[in-house]
């Protein structure tokens, strides 16, 4: 005779039958979820509207006339009949293409240098092993607590010492050695697995063919970020140009907007639209890699 059991009943204890049915975890957190985008975006909008109210005052200065605008923020608001007439003047007056030329070339030049020499650096304090190898690091990063402003007058002997004054190489060279360029790329060193090194030393590969043939192209983000911040920076620097340059076919934008407002006196219309001018480049450059700016930086190691 077959034995058959009964089933088995599942018994509740009085906590259990006590307990209230457990939520589903998904619905907590798509509410939270939304909550969060919901919040996310009130926030940036918020941040989006108080950035771009300067900017858009800026261009309606710039498109106001001289005497309007020294009249103060008031009448440049309540006053519309929009000119051109400033841009001319800064375009006819100013030499504007001489300074966007000085300040490309040494831009782009110091960019291609800081690459190649912070990369090369962090490639041998990533990859090599060598006595001080920590202590060197150390002290590379102990640059960053350095003011530029401190190292401008041993710079500018350095300079006339060698005959560089008012070049284009006094503008590129003390621009090249970027501290921070060098943490970057080696903090994305350190994240890329020394397999595929091994793997080119087995090949017979040497360290100049792993660093330019295995690691750079791996780099490109990283490349791509460090070039845009360099190129920034280079821009935008007014102190260095302002001390080692003085002829105005070598100004670069910052000293030649310098010398604008020196010339213009309280003409703050033709300032503004030489501010926006110097600006526009910068804009578009970040519009353009912004999603590469964002890659290299979070891939470095930077991003907390």
């Amino acid at each position: 005779m077959a034995l058959t059991t009964a089933p088995e009943r599942r018994t509740k204890s009085p906590l259990s039958a006590a307990a209230p049915a457990a939520r589903p975890t998904g619905a907590r957190m798509g509410t939270s979820g939304r909550t969060f985008g919901i919040v996310s975006a009130i926030v940036l909008t918020v941040f989006a509207i108080v950035w771009l109210i300067p900017s858009v005052f800026a261009l309606k200065t710039s498109l106001s006339d001289n005497g309007t605008a020294a009249l103060g923020a008031n009448e440049i608001l309540k006053t519309w009949n929009p000119t051109l007439h400033s841009y001319a003047a800064l375009f006819q007056a100013g030499d504007i293409w001489n300074w966007y030329l000085a300040s490309g070339v040494t831009s782009v030049v110091t960019a291609a240098m800081t690459v190649l020499f912070a990369s090369m650096a962090a490639f041998a304090l990533s990859r090599l092993k060598f006595r001080g190898q920590n202590a060197v690091f150390l002290l590379i990063i102990l640059g960053i607590m350095i003011p530029s402003q401190v190292l401008i007058v041993p710079i500018f002997q350095e300079l006339g010492a060698v005959n560089l004054l008012n070049t284009y190489w006094s503008v590129i060279f003390p621009q090249v050695p970027a501290v921070i360029a060098v943490f970057i790329f080696k903090q994305f060193f350190d994240g890329i697995p020394r397999e595929l090194e091994e793997a080119a030393r087995i090949d017979g590969a040497g360290l100049w063919k792993v660093y330019w043939s295995v690691i750079m192209p791996l780099s490109r983000p990283v490349i791509a970020a460090v070039i845009i911040l360099t190129f920034v920076g280079v821009w935008n620097n007014l102190l260095l140009p302002l001390f080692v340059l003085s002829n105005p076919n070598l100004m670069t934008i910052p000293v030649g907007l310098a010398t604008v407002q020196g010339s213009f006196g309280q003409r703050y219309a033709d300032i503004q639209a030489g501010a926006l001018l110097a600006a526009l480049p910068l804009v578009i450059l970040y519009l353009a890699f912004q999603r590469q700016i964002v890659e290299g930086i979070t891939g470095s190691g930077l991003k907390g």
